[in-house]
């Protein structure tokens, strides 16, 4: 079985189902692995987040470079977020959202193509991600497998969701409860159907 390269998770909103009612939505978590990470899509959104004197940024350009396209998502040290990643399904699908970046939002779409199995990140010293308390026979941090399926038709900021946001915070729409604007610091983050649809639908639509 092929080796996957080090490296660590990073930008994106996921959408992953759970069940033909539930989607997730994951947003990729500010840490990165080795050195890559986040980009939006011009160069000018690049930017680097270091950790313990370590680049980790991660971008979806650095998932389609891996091999198969594939690679493990690291690096969640939040107990929800961490929760909401163990449910990930095989097959599910996600968000993949550039963050920590002059102008953040979806990208592209991954899927789940391993479920959770322990962050080997959390035993190894020299990893920004090191947890001391964790231990082999009881892990307390997880990740899971990811692999690129598409890019987003046009990049979809996080300015113009939180624009429809506040809108259905009036009138009922669809983003009214969104996760996204209610616990902003988690790396993983749940995702109705409709929510869901919603979202991918602004893909056709011409940017505001």
């Amino acid at each position: 079985m092929q080796k996957l390269p080090k490296r660590r998770r990073r930008l994106r909103i996921r959408r992953k189902k759970r069940s033909p009612q539930n989607l997730q939505l994951g947003v990729p978590s500010q840490d990165g692995r080795t050195g890559r990470r986040q980009k939006t899509l011009t160069p000018a959104g690049r930017k680097s987040r270091l950790e313990k004197g370590v680049d980790v940024k991660f971008s979806i350009d650095d998932l389609k470079a891996q091999p198969n396209q594939t690679t493990f998502w690291d690096g969640v040290r939040n107990y929800q977020a961490r929760n909401f990643l163990r449910a990930m399904k095989l097959g599910q699908q996600a968000f993949f959202y550039h963050s920590n970046c002059k102008e953040p939002g979806i990208v592209g779409i991954v899927k789940i193509v391993k479920e959770a199995y322990p962050d080997h990140t959390q035993f190894d010293q020299k990893d920004p991600h090191y947890d001391s308390s964790s231990r082999k026979e009881n892990p307390k941090w997880s990740m899971v497998d990811v692999q690129f399926v598409r890019m987003t038709k046009r990049f979809i900021p996080l300015s113009e969701i939180k624009a429809h946001h506040l809108a259905h915070k009036a009138d009922g729409g669809p983003l009214k409860n969104m996760m996204l604007f209610t616990r902003q610091r988690l790396s993983i983050q749940p995702l109705t159907q409709e929510e869901f649809e919603f979202v991918l639908s602004l893909e056709e639509e011409k940017p505001h």
